[in-house]
């Protein structure tokens, strides 16, 4: 059988299958814009772009397009597996009647690059409108400085487009490659039960996938033993600024994980839910678990974008609020202040500290001043001749402290003492200093926000905290440069006379730490996307299961099975699917969540104070409850849709 024989096939197949390439058309469409947008958001930011007080915008997007391009690649290549999974029977036949492995491969790898190529540049297209939208998002919420956009960008968008090309050939060519490996005579029997769904090549990636996952968590725990690089402080993996991201990484590798496992993990917990249909009388309870046990790879496929629905939802959400409530436990444990005053509709005066003092003996009163410092080295006497040294020039977010810091925080003391930082001094965090080199002591020469170079010594070296800055200026030394900053917060001893229009609030019950406001902006701008596209796929992924069962709805018509019966074991098995991955993804949350958990309490809070393990389950309800609705609704219509078509009968 020549492949001029085989382009007939095609384009028969091209309009028999309509559903299933309109599906995997719109998987990786919305994948690559997905991709391209955030690459393209990307692509406008530097390393100090944000707002100040806000998390680093570039981090927060890098991260933002790490977690779209993780979910495309799943979704895509499950997409486009499925897809050529669902042809067994028409491959089986071609084989029965003499087409090659070759020719086999070569046809299923032309149809899906035609699609691919066309969803590539449809979804580079969409990109367009959709960067700029997001970046407005940013820019509403403070997340990103006023001005900020997205303009086009060539590279991002061929990167996109290439990955997504790549994801869907290599997912269409390995299902491909795995289906013309049957022999002619085996071919037809195996297109009626999946087997071997967990290829050796599944394997070898899961088992890689698993030794990753516990190479990462073996260097970060092992990461504050290990020689600090000089010179990148802001980049140390013991750095508990840090933990949050290491966190995420970690929560993706273990989700990553328990996909890649899902061939093995998804029919145990079939069978163990669908036990209870084995008593029933009613013939859908029975059909419905017998299907979903039989075709693993739908089952498989379709739990997929349920999972990683739930899982991200849960992780995510989980390590965030776990994170937020670490920041607020510490803080309230650190505070030394009665009341904080901070900026309520309008910035605080410049001289707040005075207004606040004035008559006041009383009253002991610190003013912080947030600010961005650059740091050139240490013990230096010429430090003039190292302005330009940009191997050790590290921007850093400080706060700068006007009054005694002892009224302001009751800091854990690794060396010195709060009540040295006065003068030309300044105050660093553990990390800080560790990845600087700077000693108790030394000549730290610090560029400062307007551009003047000047010399403070190490007063004291302070455990790192999540909510606090770390580096801490004496505000003696840096008034005359501030150019006119106001006070971040003033944390006072008693109550004012006056809140010069701030809000005052009581230091024991602080609420909330505002650090944690920018975290729940940051995990909604990586998240949503990402759960968005999920989403979309849940629903395009049940349609597609739907439109290629029409064969079987017919057989179970003239059976004797009425209509009601078979949308109810069609709603019944997407119940098992949603049900399954639901437990997965509680099974990802909890572990990933008592991880987090531990890592607060004995690294990062290390005796302070305590936070609690929590799980998110009205998130993770939510989730699981939209995932169910999607997968029933998207599999029961079109399957109405398909009996109504094929007529007759209740």
């Amino acid at each position: 059988m020549s492949i001029a024989t085989l382009l007939p096939v095609a384009t028969a197949g091209l309009r028999r299958r309509k559903a299933a390439f309109a599906g995997s058309y719109v998987a990786l469409t919305l994948g690559v814009t997905l991709v391209a947008t955030t690459g393209v958001l990307l692509d406008n930011t530097a390393g100090d772009d944000s707002p100040l007080g806000a998390p680093s915008l570039h981090k927060v997007l890098t991260f933002t397009a790490g977690m779209a391009a993780f979910v495309a690649v799943f979704v895509v290549a499950g997409t486009f597996a499925f897809a050529v999974a669902q042809r067994r029977q028409e491959i089986a036949m071609l084989r029965a009647v003499g087409a090659t492995p070759r020719q086999v491969v070569l046809l299923i790898t032309g149809e899906a690059a035609a699609v691919a190529l066309a969803a590539a540049v449809s979804g580079c297209l969409l990109a367009l409108p959709a960067a700029p939208a997001l970046a407005a998002w940013l820019v509403a919420r403070g997340a990103a400085p006023d001005g900020f956009t997205a303009r086009p960008a060539l590279t991002p968008m061929l990167v996109a487009a290439a990955v997504g090309l790549l994801v869907a050939l290599l997912g269409a060519v390995t299902a491909a490659l795995r289906a013309g490996r049957v022999r002619a005579v085996e071919a037809l029997g195996d297109a009626a039960v999946d087997r071997k769904v967990m290829t050796p090549l599944r394997w070898a990636c899961a088992l890689a996938q698993l030794a990753a996952l516990a190479a990462a968590v073996g260097y970060y725990l092992a990461a504050p033993s290990l020689p600090a690089t000089p010179g990148a402080a802001a980049d140390q993996p013991g750095d508990p600024q840090l933990a949050s991201q290491w966190v995420m990484a970690a929560d993706l590798m273990t989700i990553t994980t328990v996909a890649l496992f899902a061939p093995v993990l998804v029919p145990l917990l079939v069978r163990a839910f669908s036990a209870p249909l084995r008593r029933a009388v009613a013939a859908a309870p029975l059909l419905a678990r017998q299907n979903a046990l039989t075709a693993v790879r739908r089952t498989v496929s379709t739990a997929t974008p349920a999972f990683l629905t739930i899982a991200l939802t849960g992780t995510a959400i989980g390590s965030t609020a776990a994170f937020a409530d670490a920041m607020t436990a510490q803080g309230r444990a650190t505070t030394a202040a009665r009341y904080v005053l901070r900026p309520g509709a309008q910035p605080l005066p410049a001289d707040a500290l005075r207004r606040l003092t004035a008559g006041r003996p009383d009253l002991r009163a610190t003013a912080t001043t947030p600010t961005v410092v650059t740091g050139l080295g240490a013990d230096t006497a010429a430090f003039a001749d190292h302005t330009e040294d940009s191997a050790a020039s590290v921007p850093s977010a400080a706060t700068v402290v006007d009054g005694d810091l002892a009224n302001a925080w009751t800091l854990p003391a690794v060396q010195g003492s709060a009540a040295d930082l006065h003068g030309a001094t300044l105050a660093a965090s553990t990390d800080q200093a560790r990845g600087h080199g700077w000693k108790l002591g030394d000549q730290v020469n610090l560029r400062l926000a307007d551009g003047t170079v000047t010399a403070l010594r190490l007063a004291l070296v302070y455990r790192t905290q999540l909510g606090l800055d770390q580096v801490l200026l004496s505000g003696d030394a840096v008034a005359p440069h501030l150019a006119g900053a106001r006070p971040g917060a003033v944390h006072l001893s008693a109550a004012p006379a006056d809140t010069l229009g701030g809000a005052l609030t009581d230091a024991r019950e602080p609420g909330p730490d505002p650090g944690a406001h920018y975290a729940w902006i940051a995990t909604s701008t990586i998240l949503g996307p990402a759960l968005l596209y999920t989403l979309i796929a849940i629903v395009n992924t049940m349609v597609m299961s739907a439109a290629d069962r029409k064969r079987d709805f017919a057989t179970l018509r003239l059976a004797g099975t009425v209509r009601r019966q078979v949308l109810l074991m069609v709603a019944l098995e997407a119940v098992l699917v949603v049900a399954t991955a639901a437990v997965l993804a509680l099974a990802v949350t909890a572990l990933t969540q008592y991880g987090t958990t531990a890592l607060l309490n004995h690294r990062i809070l290390a005796g302070q104070t305590t936070v609690a393990l929590r799980l998110p389950w009205a998130p993770l309800g939510t989730a699981a409850a939209v995932c169910l609705l999607l997968a029933v609704a998207s599999s029961v219509l079109p399957s109405r849709l398909a009996l109504g078509r094929a007529g007759g009968g209740r």
